[in-house]
């Protein structure tokens, strides 16, 4: 089989291209072959972002911390944020002794 250096260097550079509006738009794209979707190129975060949705849909027990999570945010019992500074002023202030 003969390789055309050419066309091989003209296929990286390509690829480059792909990679780079991928890494930095975070936006789909489709390759196809032969006029069919083939591979869908995605940026290294958001793979790690599926891998770990997937993990959390895949155990009961995480489904249910996030549920429980919602729950209390639905109730209000949440605290704004100078009562959490206010909350890591007293834990550092404790800690220092």
């Amino acid at each position: 089989m003969v390789h055309d250096d050419a066309a091989a260097i003209r296929g990286t550079a390509l690829i480059s291209e792909i990679a780079e509006e991928v890494a930095t738009t975070h936006e789909r794209v489709q390759v196809t072959k032969n006029g069919r979707e083939h591979v869908v190129p995605i940026a290294a975060d958001d793979y790690k972002s599926m891998e770990a949705t997937i993990e959390l849909l895949t155990h009961p027990e995480a489904q249910a911390n996030v549920a429980e999570g919602t729950a209390v945010v639905s109730r209000g019992d949440v605290l704004d944020e100078a009562e959490v500074r206010a909350l890591l002023a007293e834990r550092k202030a404790r800690a220092a002794g």
